[in-house]
């Protein structure tokens, strides 16, 4: 969008906030990636912050769980729409499609921005664009970066690493981003039935995916999009890219309380 506008990309304030589950290798990437692109870094290291705020809410660090987590989202959150306000800026959302459908994402954390310009770009589409940016860039360094950040578990880093190695991998825990478009796409762009899906992902992933894995997963989808729409009824504006989108403004108009239990009972019926 600055290109296009003739505008100095150095306008572009890019921020990377560590905690305690940065590793060596992202943080690294991010910095590479400012640099090469032309943009302006800030780095504000948000343990201290974090580690206080535990204590006023009497959370214990050495638990790991769901609060742990999230502090350190929404202390991300504040952080950049703090530095926004001092700029005379505004947060650009990085959250994606898919992210949004099955809810991976901290309310009022990641979750929230001023506008969010990949809330209709699935996953396996950012990916991609990744790829093409890659492949097209003038610089080998640039392209070497970007070719790393697609070869690195997706993550949103909130867990402390293992032998400086990511621990909490995404898709370990909500399963393939490849599945979960494919999921979306057929229910949301053709409303199709849970056990059509499961049919067509059947065949589609044949030789990838077995029966059990696939209809494993598109229980958790199921699941998960319904648990989380309390997320995307009061998502930020941004464009419709694609054929599908989440946007409570536009294609999906859903309520927080729906019930998942008849696409459930469908699926439990499946004999695989």
């Amino acid at each position: 969008a600055f290109d296009m506008l003739d505008m100095d990309r150095s306008q572009i304030m890019a921020v990377t906030m560590p905690c305690f589950g940065t590793t060596d290798r992202t943080y690294h990437n991010a910095c590479e990636l400012v640099r090469r692109l032309g943009a302006t870094f800030e780095e504000v290291d948000i343990k201290e912050a974090v580690t206080l705020h535990f204590s006023d809410i009497g959370q214990d660090p050495a638990n790991h769980d769901v609060t742990y987590e999230n502090g350190q989202a929404r202390e991300r959150t504040q952080v950049l729409m703090d530095i926004a306000n001092r700029l005379g800026g505004m947060v650009i959302g990085t959250g994606d499609m898919s992210e949004l459908a099955l809810g991976w994402a901290t309310y009022n954390g990641d979750h929230m921005s001023m506008y969010g310009v990949n809330a209709s770009v699935p996953k396996t589409l950012v990916r991609h664009l990744v790829r093409y940016c890659a492949d097209t860039a003038d610089s080998q360094t640039l392209k070497e970066t970007l070719l790393d950040i697609l070869d690195t578990p997706v993550s949103p880093e909130l867990i402390p690493p293992e032998d400086g190695q990511i621990s909490q991998k995404t898709e370990d825990l909500v399963g393939p981003y490849e599945l979960h478009d494919f999921f979306l796409y057929h229910i949301l762009r053709f409303g199709r039935h849970p056990a059509k899906v499961y049919r067509l992902a059947l065949k589609a992933f044949e030789g990838v995916y077995d029966a059990a894995t696939i209809l494993r997963w598109l229980k958790t989808f199921y699941r998960r999009f319904f648990a989380q729409q309390f997320k995307r009824s009061c998502l930020p504006d941004g464009p419709k890219v694609g054929s599908v989108a989440v946007s409570p403004r536009g294609d999906l108009r859903m309520p927080s309380d729906a019930c998942v239990t008849l696409w459930m009972q469908e699926l439990d019926e499946i004999v695989e």
